[in-house]
């Protein structure tokens, strides 16, 4: 062996020298001459980022035709003497996603005017569940009563309806008469509706009062709750 050869092997049977001295398991451990720490990316539990969850479900996969959502008695004492007792359905392209119904009608002085309108919202991948996406547009139809032009007296309750509901009261005033206005909107499990019913006193009218127009919007409100469950029993 050359006197080269013989430098280049001195460390190395040095280091095995040293490794020899101490335990097997140290020496499996910590002195095998061709370790190698690099793990591969499978054994790392942080190698790939875990799938997002799906969003559940929406509970309600369809509406019931808004202007069978409140019985005859009930359109009878909110606007008495309608011109079309059966409400007058608005246009919709998908009425299990959307679906809207009016009714007007004048009592020798007395006009009242209501509407209803339903919105279900589906569990998307992209845009959240269903319940997510009612809430946010919930949200929204409140502010829009809010920010009613002209509005006067401007009142906000929050009756036990659904899973969240908000009553916005307030007068207007148009063409010399006086108009009292309820809006309540409502949100139970991935739909919500929103309810408009005023009331104004023509000529010698009387003024409706604001209270006895909020409890009669409530109640219809109410019903249309339950005849949405209804729909998806």
């Amino acid at each position: 062996m050359s006197e080269g050869t013989m430098h280049r092997s001195a460390p190395r049977l040095a280091r095995l020298l040293t490794c020899a001295a101490v335990l097997p398991a140290v020496f499996v451990a910590g002195c095998t001459m061709e370790s190698d720490d690099k793990g591969s990316a499978e054994d790392s539990p942080n190698s790939s980022a875990s799938a997002e969850p799906k969003p559940a479900p929406a509970k309600y996969g369809k509406l019931p035709r808004a202007c069978d959502t409140l019985s005859k008695s009930t359109v009878g004492k909110l606007v008495p003497k309608a011109k079309k007792k059966g409400g007058t359905s608005g246009k919709s392209y998908d009425l299990d996603a959307r679906g809207s119904c009016s009714w007007h009608g004048l009592d020798g002085y007395q006009y009242r005017w209501m509407d209803i309108s339903l919105e279900r919202y589906d569990s998307d991948e992209a845009l959240g569940s269903g319940e997510e996406r009612a809430e946010e547009q919930y949200a929204k139809h409140v502010e829009t009563a809010k920010a009613a032009e002209g509005a006067k007296k401007l009142k906000t309750a929050e009756p036990a309806l659904g899973d969240a509901a908000t009553t916005v009261s307030y007068e207007q005033k148009s063409d010399g008469d006086n108009y009292v206005n309820q809006t309540v909107v409502v949100r139970t499990e991935n739909a919500v509706l929103t309810l408009h019913y005023n009331g104004a006193g023509f000529e010698d009218g009387k003024t409706p009062k604001s209270a006895d127009l909020r409890k009669a919007a409530e109640g219809a409100a109410k019903e249309v709750v339950e005849a949405v469950a209804a729909a998806n029993e």
